[in-house]
This record gives C-alpha cells, sequence and structure tokens, in this order.
C-alpha cells in the first residue's frame, strides 16, 4: 500500500511544472547564447498544455505497477513532453537571425520567477508535513 505522502497530486503536478520551467529557461538562455549567430531562429517552449493533459489524463488512468526492475516506471513518460518550437513573430534582421534580448531577458525573469513561487509553495507544504509529524 502506498503512502499517499508520495502519491500527492500536487506535489506530482508540481515536480512537472519544474521540471517543464528549467526545461524553459535552457530554452532562453540557448537563445540569448546564439543572439548573434547568423540566421539563428529563436526557440520557445510551451510545456503548459501538454502538462494539463497529462494531468488530466492521470486522474483517470491506473498508475502501474513495477514487478521487474527492467520494467520502465510510469512516470518516466511525463519527463519527455516538452515541444520546442520556433518563435513566431519577432524582427529578421540581415543576418537571418530574430533574437530580440529583451524578450529573452523578460522571459527569463517571469520564468524565474515562476520556479521561485513553485519551489517555495513544495516548501511550505513539505514543512507543514513534517511539523505534523512531529506533532508540532
Amino acid at each position: 500500500m502506498s503512502s499517499s505522502l508520495f502519491t500527492d497530486d500536487a506535489i506530482g503536478a508540481a515536480k512537472l511544472a519544474l521540471k517543464g520551467l528549467a526545461a524553459r529557461q535552457q530554452t532562453i538562455s540557448s537563445n540569448i547564447a546564439n543572439v548573434d549567430t547568423p540566421g539563428y531562429s529563436a526557440k520557445q517552449l510551451d510545456f503548459e498544455t501538454t502538462l494539463q493533459r497529462s494531468l488530466k489524463s492521470s486522474k483517470s488512468m491506473v498508475s502501474m505497477a513495477k514487478t521487474n526492475k527492467l520494467h520502465l516506471d510510469s512516470s518516466s513518460s511525463s519527463s519527455s513532453f516538452y515541444n520546442t518550437s520556433n518563435r513566431a513573430g519577432g524582427t529578421y534582421r540581415e543576418d537571418g537571425n530574430n533574437v530580440d534580448i529583451d524578450t529573452e531577458l523578460i522571459d527569463m525573469s517571469e520564468t524565474s520567477i515562476k520556479y521561485q513561487a513553485i519551489s517555495q509553495e513544495i516548501s511550505s507544504k513539505l514543512l507543514l508535513l513534517k511539523s505534523i509529524a512531529q506533532g508540532g
């Protein structure tokens, strides 16, 4: 019998969101690193739509039991839902590059704030659970 502490839906969703935000941060960093690369097209990563779909479908699914060490974890498929695409719009320069450093820095700040907010919420929840477990 599994403990609800380790199968908490909120912590699972937060974990997936943090992975997605980290992947988005890497995409933004790649755009910034290629700001002067001729022909480079800025990339974007949208994981929220797939995350929502994944969370909705997981409510109706029964988790699989891992009965052999060679079996894949059922949660391993959730880490490969990142789809990177070329950023629509933007102005292409003479060299064919459309990275706008201001847009990238704004996106990086927004992503960082979201990551910190989710991390703080997870930390608060775990501290509450720790306090309850210690009887205080």
